[in-house]
């Protein structure tokens, strides 16, 4: 009974982490033995833990190279790059804006209170954000929370190939505000709009919402002057 409730804490402590590291998906987390030390659990519970996880599709492990954040890639990088040669960010927001709001219907059917605990915290991280930097890690993993409520593990991967390639692209555009978001910056209401559908059950507000979102983002990067 200890051991479990040793196992219990550890897992909660990780997730706490995991929701509050400045850690980018794809991001190696760092080694076991200095994770143990900084959660303050022993490494064979912190490995139970770290299971969990994978299991989940939060994280994915690979022998000799180290713990990930996200979901495991395809295969071969070699892939991604392939479909980023062939690919532009006309398509990528078109692919975004034919998948993503259909995985906002799903997440407001079947998101759970911890996955709606997760999307605040994505928001919260975005709004306290100093620099763009921190806001896109933030972004990116408020897309990937929606995904995951689905508790589809198949749309997941495909939200995150599609995230990977969207970083891999290049944009070419210039901000108006180099430092940071500003206060009212126009993503912050569009995604606290969506959250809110998700955590009402109301699919064709979640699906409405995020197409409005995706439909403004779409506008501002591909607009000829491509600014923010």
């Amino acid at each position: 009974m200890i051991e479990n409730r040793s196992e219990d804490a550890a897992l909660s402590q990780l997730r706490t982490y995991l929701a509050t590291a400045e850690l980018a998906f794809g991001s190696r987390l760092p080694p076991e033995r200095q994770l143990s030390r900084e959660l303050q659990v022993p490494r064979q519970v912190l490995r139970k833990a770290l299971a969990v996880l994978e299991q989940e599709g939060q994280i994915w492990r690979q022998v000799g190279k180290g713990t990930f954040l996200g979901t495991r890639p395809l295969e071969s990088n070699a892939d991604v790059a392939a479909i980023v040669r062939r690919t532009n960010p006309s398509e990528v927001m078109r692919t975004r804006l034919l998948i993503e709001p259909e995985l906002a219907a799903e997440a407001a059917l079947r998101a759970t209170p911890d996955h709606i605990s997760e999307m605040r915290v994505c928001l919260r991280r975005a709004r306290a954000s100093t620099n763009w930097r921190q806001y896109e890690n933030w972004d990116n993993r408020l897309h990937h929370a929606i995904a995951k409520a689905t508790q589809n593990e198949l749309l997941l991967a495909l939200l995150d190939t599609i995230n990977l390639v969207r970083r891999m692209v290049t944009w070419g555009r210039l901000r108006r505000n180099p430092e940071g978001p500003p206060s009212n910056h126009h993503s912050f209401a569009e995604h606290e709009a969506v959250v809110d559908a998700i955590e009402d059950r109301d699919q064709e507000r979640a699906r409405r919402y995020m197409r409005f979102h995706l439909e403004h983002v779409e506008r501002i990067l591909l607009s000829p002057r491509a600014s923010e």
